[in-house]
C-alpha cells in the first residue's frame, strides 16, 4: 500500500492551540485553585505536548514505522487528555483517524473516528450519569463529530491530490521514457536512410576506382569524382539532420530528391524516376518517407541485387500516393530478409504516416517495392 504523506501543519497548529489553552487556563486560575498538585500537572501537561511535537518532527514515511508511531500518538494523546485541565485537549483525538488516513487509508480511519466517539461515549456514561441532558457534554460530542467529519475529509482530499500527483509523475515518466525511444528509432533511421545509402555509393565507386586504376586511368578518376560528389552529399545529410533537431527543417522537395539518386547513376544502377501529381498537397513526413522508401530501393539494388536498372515511379494522387520502385536484379526471398535495419526502418517511417509496404521478389526475379501513404494534413 503507498504511503502518503499527512499534512505538516495541522498537528502542530493542534498542539499550539491546546498547549496556549491549557496554559492560560492554569495561569488563570480557572480550575480548583493553585498548588502543588496543579503545577506538576501543568508541568506534565506542557512535556507531554513537547513529545508530540517532537514525534511529528520524526515524521514517518517508512512503513514498518507507521503502527508505532499511531500507537505511541494514541498514548501520549491519552496522557494530555488526562493532564489538561481545561478538557480542551478533547480537540487532539481528531488527529488519529487524520493520520491514519494517510498511512492505512481510508477504512483504518473511518473505524479510529467511530471508536474515538465510542471512548467519549463511555467515558461520559460511567463518569457522567444523564450527560445527555448536559449541554456541555452534549456540545463536546458534536463538536468532536464534527472534527472528525472534517479532519477525514482533508485527509481525504489530501491523499486524493498526492495520489493524482504520482501518477502525474509516473505518466510524465513513462511519456519521457517512450519519446525518447521514438527519438531514438527516428535517428537511427535517419543514420541508415541517409549516410547508409551515401557510404554504400562510395563503397561501390571506390571499389571500380581501385579496379580500374592501371586498366582505364579515366574511369577510376571518374569513380574518385563520384565519391567526392558522395561525401559532399552525405555531409548535406548531415547538415540537415543537424537543422531537423533544432527544428530549422525545411519542407523537402520529393522530386528534386528523388532526381538526386537518379543522378547518382554515374555508377550501376542506372536509376530513372517518373513523379506525377502535386506534391503540394502532401505534408513533410509522407513526402520524407516516399523519399526514403526510394532510397532504401536503390541503395539494395546497388548494394545486393548487381542491378543494372532501377525504375522508381511516384504517382501523387488525390487521396494517397503510390510509389513503385523496381530493379533487374537478383532477387531474394523477402521473409528471408524482413529483419534486416533498412527495411524495418522503411516500414516504421511509412507506418508513422499510415502507408503500407509490398515487396515482391524472388530469386533471379528482380524486385517490385510498392509503397502507399495516405494523404494528411499538409
Amino acid at each position: 500500500m503507498a504511503v502518503f504523506v499527512p499534512v505538516r501543519w495541522v498537528a502542530p497548529l493542534l498542539y499550539g492551540v491546546v498547549l496556549v489553552g491549557g496554559l492560560y487556563y492554569a495561569v488563570a486560575d480557572l480550575g480548583d485553585g493553585p498548588g502543588p498538585t496543579a503545577w506538576w500537572r501543568t508541568a506534565g501537561f506542557v512535556a507531554v505536548l513537547g513529545a508530540l511535537f517532537a514525534l511529528e518532527a520524526m515524521g514517518g514515511r517508512r512503513p514498518a514505522a507507521r503502527l508505532p508511531l499511531l500507537l505511541a500518538r494514541c498514548a501520549l494523546i491519552g496522557a494530555v487528555v488526562v493532564l489538561d485541565a481545561s478538557g480542551l485537549s478533547q480537540v487532539l483525538f481528531v488527529l488519529l483517524p487524520f493520520t491514519a488516513y494517510f498511512a492505512f487509508g481510508r477504512t483504518t480511519a473511518l473505524a479510529l473516528g467511530a471508536l474515538c466517539l465510542a471512548g467519549l461515549l463511555t467515558v461520559y456514561v460511567l463518569t457522567a450519569p444523564g450527560w445527555y441532558r448536559d449541554l456541555e457534554h452534549v456540545s463536546d460530542l458534536l463538536m468532536l463529530t464534527v472534527g472528525l467529519v472534517l479532519a477525514l475529509s482533508m485527509a481525504a482530499v489530501a491523499v486524493g491530490e498526492q495520489r493524482a500527483r504520482r501518477e502525474v509523475e509516473e505518466y510524465a515518466a513513462r511519456v519521457a521514457e517512450l519519446s525518447a525511444a521514438t527519438e531514438r528509432n527516428r535517428l537511427a533511421r535517419d543514420i541508415h536512410d541517409s549516410l547508409g545509402h551515401h557510404l554504400t555509393a562510395m563503397s561501390v565507386q571506390l571499389e571500380m576506382a581501385s579496379d580500374f586504376r592501371a586498366l582505364d586511368p579515366d574511369a577510376a578518376q571518374r569513380a574518385l569524382n563520384e565519391a567526392r560528389r558522395s561525401v559532399r552529399l552525405a555531409l548535406g545529410d548531415v547538415r540537415q539532420s543537424v537543422r531537423a533537431l533544432r527544428d530549422e527543417a525545411a519542407r523537402p522537395s520529393l522530386s528534386v530528391e528523388l532526381a538526386g539518386l537518379a543522378e547518382d547513376s554515374a555508377t550501376p544502377p542506372r536509376v530513372t524516376v517518373e513523379v506525377s501529381g502535386d506534391e503540394n498537397a502532401y505534408g513533410a513526413a509522407e513526402l520524407t518517407a516516399l523519399y526514403r522508401a526510394a532510397q532504401e530501393g536503390v541503395t539494395n539494388a546497388r548494394r545486393h541485387a548487381r542491378a543494372s536498372r532501377v525504375t522508381v515511379v511516384v504517382c501523387l494522387e488525390r487521396e494517397a500516393a503510390r510509389m513503385v520502385v523496381t530493379d533487374d536484379g537478383l532477387g531474394f526471398a523477402p521473409e528471408a530478409a524482413a529483419g534486416g535495419f533498412g527495411l524495418v526502418g522503411m516500414r516504421e517511417r511509412v507506418q508513422l504516416v499510415a502507408g503500407s509496404v509490398d515487396i515482391e521478389s524472388g530469386p533471379g526475379a528482380g524486385t517490385r517495392l510498392t509503397v502507399t501513404v495516405p494523404r494528411g494534413k499538409t
